[in-house]
């Protein structure tokens, strides 16, 4: 129990040592000098911010065109696959109406 008050008398003490060090005196308005170059350094900043926002517009620009192309690209395909199944159906069609002109062909035959 004695270590614990005198840890906190220790503390009282540290702590008014550190409340009656002076106050640090008031900054002096900046010069015309360091007002300049924020000035300077915040243009160059907007400078950057600028171009790096216009370089991922480019980017979203192309990743958009690339995603057209590929868009297209795929509607091109299931055109195609559309029309060569369509063909396939016509040619399937074509050789069932042909097996059956030959079927009927080969009865009349036999029947004379």
């Amino acid at each position: 129990m004695s270590k614990i008050v005198a840890t906190l008398i220790a503390g009282l003490f540290a702590t008014s040592a550190f409340a009656q060090t002076a106050t640090a005196p008031a900054t002096a308005p900046a010069t015309k000098a360091e007002v300049k170059a924020d000035h300077k350094m915040a243009k160059a900043e907007a400078k950057e911010e600028k171009a790096d926002v216009k370089a991922d517009a480019k980017l979203e620009k192309k990743a958009a065109e690339a995603n057209a192309d590929v868009a297209v690209a795929k509607a091109d395909a299931d055109k195609k696959k559309a029309k060569a199944h369509k063909k396939a159906v016509k040619a399937k069609a074509d050789a069932a109406a042909d097996k059956a002109e030959a079927h009927a062909d080969q009865k009349a035959a036999a029947a004379k």
